[in-house]
């Protein structure tokens, strides 16, 4: 419940202010952001299985993001476009977290 709790509030946050992130660094924002929700979905999935550990949370959040983040930079200053393996690393776990946690609310829903 914690991470969804989190989401939520980092949505508000985001709609409330309007912060700006200079052009050339979106790259890496949106990586480390994919990054986070990784783990904001991860966590979740957890949650829903019983086993959510706040400590894991909080080092897989900060360490994913940081290292996309810095994995893109380097990949930029190598002019390989790493970044686009962890676009597609953690957009695909994303995908497979929201796949897991739809069928455990629906697996809830038809036992009650």
């Amino acid at each position: 419940m914690i991470p969804f709790i989190g989401l939520i509030f980092g949505i508000i946050i985001g709609a409330v202010w309007n912060i700006n992130i200079p052009e050339k660094f979106s790259p890496y924002m949106s990586v480390a952001i994919l990054a986070c929700l990784d783990s904001v979905f991860g966590a979740i999935r957890a949650s829903l299985s019983k086993n959510f550990k706040v400590d894991i949370f909080i080092s897989g959040f900060f360490g994913n993001s940081v290292l996309a983040a810095a994995l893109a930079y380097l990949g930029d200053k190598m002019g390989v476009p790493i970044y686009l393996a962890a676009v597609i690393v953690f957009g695909g776990r994303v995908f497979d977290n929201f796949a897991i946690i739809r069928r455990q609310l629906l697996e809830k829903a038809k036992s009650k």
